[in-house]
């Protein structure tokens, strides 16, 4: 459900999309919300994240946006046991790091989920991820290396 393909080179060289999608790599610099908004900034920022450890950030979030588009009842309430299990129990392999309160608030209201059940954590790891990670990601060897094969072109 949260996965992103695999197929991706980082130095540009093998992708998994039919068109170029590295053509817009110099606007991934303006915020990390154009680096979300598109797939090949999603595969480039999760191996990044991956060389830092912290792979579940972008899983997580990228998890609760396809739950914000679930239109019936019984998908919600398997995928928000999907999303609590993988990233937000205390035991969960893919645990994030949000505050006490906020896990223990998704916990109990887990039974009844809604659409706005991950909200709060959703933009805490976005904000961890946009503070953070981001800065970060845009020094790093994987967006110098796309940048610079970008600007060959």
């Amino acid at each position: 459900m949260w996965k992103i393909p695999r197929r991706f080179s980082l130095t540009g060289r093998l992708c998994c999309f039919p068109k170029d999608p590295l053509e817009d790599v110099e606007t991934w610099s303006e915020s990390v919300d154009k680096v979300l908004s598109c797939k090949a900034g999603q595969i480039a920022f999760r191996e990044f994240l991956k060389s830092e450890y912290s792979e579940e950030n972008i899983l997580f979030w990228l998890a609760c946006e396809e739950y914000k588009k679930i239109k019936t009842v019984p998908e919600m309430i398997s995928s928000a046991n999907r999303i609590y299990s993988e990233f937000v129990h205390s035991e969960a392999p893919r645990q994030i790091n949000i505050d006490c309160s906020t896990r223990e608030n998704i916990t109990k209201n887990i039974s009844q989920p809604t659409l706005t059940s991950f909200d709060t954590a959703q933009k805490l790891i976005y904000s961890l991820m946009a503070r953070d990670c981001y800065p970060r990601f845009l020094k790093s060897d994987i967006y110098q290396g796309l940048l610079r094969r970008d600007n060959s072109r």
